[in-house]
């Protein structure tokens, strides 16, 4: 069976929309019929993410699988593992992935934070996401700031991940100016390929 494909979610900062347009990513897969999992492997502050995953991929891991390494500070999880006198370390983040990974079509991967918010020992998600020659999607709130925001995700990803990166802008409860205009600027400097938009879903 050949490797699965791998999607690393990532975002333009904690709290963007990152999660829902995982689990939405991943309800979408299994209705095209894929066989799919949903992981979270380094969460800090609460397993409320993963569970969601869980749920989204239809339970066919175990919660410890879609989140091996959880920790309880709601702070970066390299600080939040220092508290707990544990550590997380690259190699074995990627020797997991890749284990629960051999039985699906996709793996839907979320990372922590930001894309450069350090995720355990000397690493964090654009290092994760180079070892899992991942396709990379960014998720960025469609407001004032977006444009700099996405521009800044998308140069500190690894150089041959660039063209196959996707762009998802969040949008806001209420349209304004920015979020109107955010699309047809960013097409100055990303494919309009490249580009998507999720509706604000309440709750």
């Amino acid at each position: 069976m050949k490797p699965p494909q791998i999607l690393f979610v990532t975002g333009t900062d904690t709290g963007v929309g990152k999660t829902v347009f995982a689990a939405l990513a991943t309800l979408q897969l299994r209705r095209r019929g894929f066989c799919v999992a949903a992981l979270k492997p380094v969460a800090s502050g609460g397993r409320g993410d993963a569970r969601i995953l869980h749920a989204a991929a239809g339970k066919v891991l175990s919660l410890d699988e879609v989140n091996p390494w959880h920790f309880r500070a709601p702070i970066a999880p390299v600080l939040a593992a220092a508290r707990e006198r544990r550590r997380v370390r690259l190699r074995e983040v990627v020797t997991q992935i890749r284990r629960v990974g051999r039985a699906f079509e996709v793996v839907v991967v979320e990372g922590a934070g930001g894309l450069l918010s350090p995720l355990g020992v000397d690493f964090d998600s654009r290092d994760l996401l180079l070892a899992l020659a991942a396709r990379p999607v960014v998720v960025c709130p469609n407001k004032l700031g977006a444009i700099n925001q996405v521009r800044l995700a998308l140069e500190a990803l690894p150089v041959r991940l660039r063209p196959a990166a996707r762009v998802v802008l969040v949008q806001p409860p209420r349209a304004d100016t920015a979020s109107r205009t955010n699309w047809e600027l960013l097409q100055n400097f990303v494919r309009p390929s490249q580009l998507g938009l999720m509706p604000w879903i309440r709750d």
